[in-house]
């Protein structure tokens, strides 16, 4: 295999290190010979994440960036001297996961060091009393999930990526799990976690269930997407497995009527486990075969845990959905969607056709979540080359939605794809942010996102900068991410 025949797409700011045997060398004495690679096959492996035009780089011969170490440590003491002499050097270290992540957070845009976390695989300890996990941080969803319900608990969260993704990834971009309107996201189910900061320190957050001491500095390192430091292990809640579980699914007239329905139920602090709305384009994807829903919205419910709750919540959610318009179309919708909810055919099936598919989740509060809903369709609806863009909405709240656009189209001529892939972001993203939304939910923000970060945050985003600089002088964790202003600075 030869670099010099793919195309790299972020190239221009490599890190130049001038002498690699050196740093290779010591990388070895700190970690042994046999968790360290520069071959060429394991650098290609952590090129790109999961980002969805990354497929059709793939077919194309392209590759996103090269880094130029690839180490596997298996201790917190092995991290902390790998970022002591990515300091001294001045090399760029990127913290992965399993490379799940969809908007570029693992991309090594500037060379360097990769971590690799897959050694940190342990489930430490359950305490039945206190309803906690203590894992490391590199442990594979899936794969704690069965520890988890092997055992009679389960975590509650289980994101698509659920096979694909790790503990650690999840709080570095502040994942939300399919369930999250019982459980919540991440950043409510962790209590406690160990870290190595950039400059190598470790430091611990104690687990307690709440605590008033001060500023709540963990929230800092949850979203922060490995650029403020390396999480190594954390502790989360847990339950016990539910009793018993409910399976409803209503078609609505509009998006607003499902809307109304799901805001109702919530408000009388009822909290389906999962709620899922399809809005009509996906609704006609999803289940074609249901004909009350023809030209309609979908909208499935899952209620789960003690038998005389889910009783409950079964009624009040029934009773809330046939006041707002809803039509019971049973349970088939749902355990189609148990059956099919970790498919994830349109990653596969557009790159061959060079068509340019991503996804694009936000945040919002009720009062505007439909009006950002039809912007957004608006906006990109105009947009020349966009072939689809459809929305559902999988995340909720008391006070508010996680809103979740998928796009499709092809580049005019002229256009690279990744022109148009960046087109498409920012038209979603500006129509967001006009409504009054967030833009981000649960992915994170990558590179897709960095750019609408000071608008996100306004004068704030200073301040961020400012402890970014403080905690990583070096600007050595994960550069290019979060901090910056355009596609391709990484500076802070």
């Amino acid at each position: 295999m030869d670099f010099k025949d793919f195309e790299i797409i972020y190239k221009e700011n490599r890190v130049k290190i001038l002498d690699k045997s050196k740093i290779e060398s010591n990388l070895k004495d700190i970690i042994g010979a046999h968790s360290v690679s520069t071959k060429e096959i394991d650098l290609l492996a952590y090129t790109r994440g999961s980002t969805l035009i990354g497929f059709n780089w793939d077919i194309e011969g392209k590759i996103a960036s090269l880094p130029d170490f690839i180490t596997w440590p298996e201790s917190v003491e092995q991290i902390s001297e790998i970022l002591k002499l990515a300091n001294k050097e001045r090399i760029p270290v990127i913290p992965y996961g399993e490379g799940s992540g969809v908007v570029g957070g693992a991309i090594p845009l500037y060379g360097g060091i990769i971590i690799d976390m897959k050694k940190f695989n342990k489930v430490i300890k359950i305490n039945d009393k206190d309803l906690t996990v203590t894992a490391e941080a590199g442990i594979n969803g899936m794969n704690l999930e069965r520890y988890l319900n092997a055992r009679g608990y389960t975590s509650g969260h289980i994101p698509q990526s659920l096979y694909i993704s790790s503990l650690g990834g999840w709080i570095a971009h502040r994942a939300a799990g399919q369930f999250s309107t019982k459980y919540g996201k991440i950043e409510d189910i962790v209590l406690g976690m160990e870290l190595v900061l950039p400059q190598g320190e470790v430091i611990n957050f104690k687990t307690i269930a709440g605590a008033s001491t001060g500023p709540q500095f963990d929230k800092l390192f949850f979203g922060a997407e490995g650029t403020l430091g390396i999480v190594t292990k954390a502790t989360l809640k847990i339950w016990p497995l539910p009793e018993k579980k409910s399976l409803i699914s209503y078609a609505f007239p509009t998006i607003e009527d499902s809307f109304e329905a799901v805001r109702k139920i919530l408000r009388e602090n009822i909290y389906p486990a999962v709620i899922r709305i399809y809005d009509k384009f996906e609704t006609a994807r999803h289940f074609p075969d249901i004909e009350k829903a023809k030209d309609k919205v979908m909208v499935i419910f899952i209620c789960e845990g003690n038998s005389e709750l889910v009783e409950l919540e079964d009624s009040i959610t029934k009773e809330k959905c046939e006041a707002n318009m809803g039509v019971t179309c049973g349970d088939s919708p749902v355990k189609h969607w148990l059956e099919t909810r970790f498919r994830v055919t349109e990653t596969s099936s557009m790159p061959p056709y060079k068509i340019v598919f991503d996804t694009i989740e936000i945040a919002s509060l009720w009062d505007n979540a439909a009006n950002i809903y039809h912007l957004v369709l608006e906006s990109m609806n105009k947009f020349k080359g966009v072939l689809m863009i459809t929305a559902h909405v999988s995340h909720f709240y008391p006070n508010g939605v996680g809103i979740y656009f998928s796009f499709g189209g092809v580049p005019s001529k002229g256009q690279s794809d990744l022109e148009f892939y960046q087109d498409c972001w920012d038209t979603t993203i500006k129509a967001v942010l006009d409504a009054g939304g967030s833009i981000a939910h649960h992915h994170g923000i990558g590179i897709n996102r960095s750019h609408w970060m000071d608008e996100e945050w306004g004068k704030a985003m200073d301040t961020l900068r400012k402890i970014k600089k403080v905690l990583d002088p070096n600007n050595v964790l994960n550069p290019g991410k979060i901090y910056v202003n355009t596609w391709q600075r990484g500076d802070n």
